[in-house]
């Protein structure tokens, strides 16, 4: 598959790929930090927006949302879930708006799949010419060294009476800036009866199975904070959506929350 085929193909799908992720936790969380870090204004875009979950909890915490997304099926769901927003099909790493927001966000690692330094630096010079004075931009992001290529995350589900395994994970060389995003999705009819099946039920006739692998651009935080000096203020935070921590200087996920300058 090309490095978009699995979401453009199987973007029905996509939600139920995402079912275990707290939206409404993580959007009230980037709410929380824009009320104290930015300049309070409620114009939102949201990049790699997908279907628009993000964007749908935004709306509902009083934002004038827009999204923006290279996969027009994504975008289609998306206008379905939330009519009052503005939805955009183009590239993160070279966008244009004709009015610019307050708040700019990047969720679920999203900034990776700028897939390489250059075109990460035009991502950034893009947001920061995107934002209004005193905006913000918030992203979570994995750092390069701190990726262990033996652990992934499962997850199951049910849609439509099919049984779904969704499994997902980082993978590094260890040197250079390219990392993948190791993605699949089993379908059957039966049930995946429990974790350490997967592998073997994935191998019987009534499996479907789709796998996919993403390349994305691989840095390490103090790369990345380097990157982006010239255009902000940068924050960074513990990865939990549930309360403000600061980075603890050694943990390989954290929050950025980026003050244009």
């Amino acid at each position: 598959m090309s490095s978009n085929a699995l979401y453009t193909d199987l973007s029905g799908y996509y939600d139920l790929m995402c079912s275990d992720i707290n939206y409404q936790q993580q959007s009230a969380s980037i709410h929380r930090l824009h009320q104290f870090l930015g300049n309070n204004g409620k114009q939102h875009l949201d990049l790699a927006c997908g279907t628009g979950p993000h964007v749908r909890h935004f709306i509902d915490l009083g934002y004038q949302c827009s999204g923006l997304d290279i996969n027009q099926p994504m975008l289609d769901m998306a206008m379905r879930r939330c009519p009052e927003a503005q939805f955009n099909l183009q590239d993160m790493t070279a966008f244009y708006l004709e009015q610019p927001v307050d708040l700019i966000t990047c969720f679920l690692y999203s900034i990776h799949y700028s897939a390489g330094i250059e075109r990460l630096k035009s991502c950034i010079a893009s947001v920061h010419r995107a934002l209004n004075d005193g905006g913000i931009f918030c992203f979570n992001s994995v750092d390069k060294h701190c990726i262990d290529n033996r652990l992934s995350i499962k997850h199951f589900a049910e849609f439509e009476g099919y049984h779904f395994a969704f499994e997902s994970g980082w993978h590094y060389n260890g040197q250079g800036e390219k990392q993948s995003l190791n993605l699949s999705i089993a379908k059957r009819q039966q049930p995946f009866t429990q974790l350490t099946d997967f592998e073997a039920d994935t191998s019987l006739h009534q499996t479907e199975l789709w796998q996919d692998q993403h390349t994305m651009v691989a840095t390490s935080f103090a790369e990345l904070q380097a990157l982006l000096a010239p255009y902000f203020e940068v924050h960074i935070f513990e990865h939990d959506y549930e309360k403000i921590v600061p980075w603890d200087l050694s943990s390989g996920n954290a929050l950025f929350v980026c003050v244009k300058i």
